[in-house]
Formats: structure tokens, C-alpha cells, sequence
């Protein structure tokens, strides 16, 4: 397959192919449209060069997501309406008798399955949902600003959402639901002009399934929640700074504390006689009582003559 350079569009949707991907594709440098979503696809996701549509989506594709998406240089560039992908079938060589038709691209779009034919050249897309992809979303994908439609959704990825999302301004679709994305959903989202003016009643099932994420139009963010690693530090200083016990005068309180109450009774003892001889006398009281009754016990437990 690697042999076909001159193919454009790619399609191998909803079949029963296993494995990775061939490497020998990356040959084929004119490639557009590349369709391979509903199979059993395994591995990583190849470094791809010049895709303008990639649908991975349902598959078992693990790891993470390349930083090297940057380098698909038909999604940084923005789309052109004149753009269509033509091809000529020659019917018979002898009277050179031929045939055009153009490509058309089937993508679920807003969650209605869509034909593009004459606007191809508009529709920039990656989908990588239902797979098994982990780690964070690369920012280096906000520099693709010709992509029009982002799918990223039930996977395992993690992270926060780039704040530079908002460089995608041709972006029109957006999912990054399910996956276990935490921190506050960028405000530059609203700069996006298919997505910004929406955005307050923008469907919250784009982001859904991310426990710990927040913002418009999920729930607000709270202050444990935007600062989750430092929120243990400041409870400790909270705690230091509004305690009333624990100052500088309950150490001295306990020093003074501890001063009269050891000289309030040895300082009685060594200058009141009577007190000293009365303390003597029932130390030794307490001294007889203790040898008579250890006495006592060692004679019994004696076995006798």
C-alpha cells in the first residue's frame, strides 16, 4: 500500500482490521482524507505528514497523542472552498473516452452524519475518540489553526485544557468529553468564532464526564477546586495565623504555670516545718505499709515445711 504515492483519500472505515498501522504509509505524501474509525486498529498513533481529515476514531489506539500533529501541514493552513479532489477513469485507452467524479468525505458532524463534496477543502478534521489514549493534550495541536472539527473524546487523557485553545479559530466542533481532564475550561474558548458566542449555552456534554473539570457551562470552579496542589498549604497557614490558643502567651501562660505550681508545693514543704514533718511522716508511713505487705506476700506464695 505504501506504493500508492499519488492517493489521496483513504477510506477502510468499519472493517475487522487488527494490528498497527503499516509504517509504508507514510509513502503515500499526498495523502488528504484518511479514514481507518471503526476497526480494531491497534498501538500507537503514526507520525502522519499532509493529512487534511484523520478519523482513527473506534479503535484500540493506546499511548499518547504525538506532539508532531503540529506537522501536518494541511491543518495549520486554513481551508479553501475551491479546493475538491478530482480523479480521471479512463474507460477505454483507444478513444480515450474518460470520466471525472470528486470526492466526498462522510464525517458525523454535530452529532448528524454529513457529506462534504464541493466545500472538502474547508473540512480540517481529527477524530481520535473511543480509543485507549493517555497523557495530556499536546498544546503544540493549537498551532494546526486551519482545524475545523476536534474529537478527542473517551479516552484516558489527563491534564489541563491548553489556555492557547483559543488560537483555533476555525475550530467548530469541539469534544473532549469523558476523559479525566481536570482545572477550569479556558476562557479563550470564547474567542473562537464558532464556538465563542455560544459558549455560555454551549452543550455541557462537550466537557461532560471530566469530574474534575469546571467553568462555563459546567458548574463554577471553586477555590479548591482551580487550586487543588495548594490548597493543604494554605489551610496550614489559615490554621497558624487564626488559632487564638497557640500564640506566643500560651508558652509563656505554661511556663508560669508550671513555676508556681512546683514551687507552690516544694516551696511549702521547705520553709513550713510542720508541713515537712508531716510529709516525712507519711512517706515513711507509706514505705512501712509497702515492705510489710511484700513481706506478707512472699510468705504465702512459700510453700510450706
Amino acid at each position: 500500500m505504501g506504493s500508492l504515492f499519488s492517493i489521496r483519500t483513504l477510506n477502510l472505515n468499519n472493517n475487522g482490521f487488527v494490528g498497527e498501522l503499516p509504517s509504508s504509509l507514510n509513502n503515500c505524501s499526498s495523502l488528504v482524507v484518511f479514514d481507518v474509525a471503526d476497526n480494531n486498529l491497534s498501538g500507537p498513533i503514526p507520525e502522519w505528514l499532509g493529512i487534511q481529515i484523520l478519523d482513527l476514531s473506534m479503535n484500540n489506539i493506546s499511548g499518547s497523542i504525538p506532539k508532531c500533529l503540529n506537522n501536518l501541514t494541511n491543518l495549520a493552513l486554513r481551508g479553501s472552498s475551491s479546493l475538491t479532489i478530482t480523479h480521471t477513469i479512463y474507460v477505454n485507452s483507444t478513444s480515450l473516452t474518460s470520466y471525472t467524479y470528486d470526492d466526498e468525505a462522510s464525517l458525523i458532524w454535530k452529532g448528524m452524519m454529513s457529506k462534504y463534496k464541493s466545500i472538502l477543502g474547508l473540512v480540517k478534521s481529527i477524530h481520535l475518540s473511543s480509543n485507549r489514549l493517555t497523557g495530556e493534550i499536546p498544546c503544540e495541536i493549537t498551532d494546526l489553526v486551519g482545524l475545523v472539527s476536534l474529537n478527542l473524546s473517551r479516552n484516558n487523557l489527563t491534564g489541563q485544557i491548553t489556555p492557547n485553545i483559543g488560537k483555533l479559530q476555525s475550530l467548530d466542533l469541539l469534544d473532549l468529553s469523558n476523559n479525566q481532564i481536570h482545572g477550569t475550561i479556558p476562557t479563550s474558548l470564547t474567542g473562537i468564532s464558532g464556538l465563542g458566542p455560544q459558549l455560555q449555552i454551549y452543550e455541557p456534554s462537550v466537557f461532560a464526564g471530566n469530574p474534575l473539570l469546571c467553568g462555563i457551562p459546567l458548574q463554577t470552579c471553586s477555590s479548591e477546586e482551580t487550586t487543588p496542589e495548594e490548597q493543604p498549604v494554605l489551610g496550614n497557614q489559615d490554621e497558624d495565623n487564626n488559632d487564638g490558643f497557640i500564640t506566643p502567651g500560651f508558652y509563656v501562660s505554661l511556663g508560669l504555670g508550671f513555676a508556681v505550681g512546683f514551687w507552690g508545693v516544694c516551696g511549702s514543704l521547705i520553709f513550713n516545718r510542720s508541713w515537712r514533718y508531716t510529709y516525712s511522716k507519711l512517706l515513711n508511713g507509706l514505705n512501712y505499709w509497702l515492705n510489710v505487705g511484700v513481706t506478707l506476700f512472699r510468705q504465702r506464695r512459700m510453700p510450706d515445711d
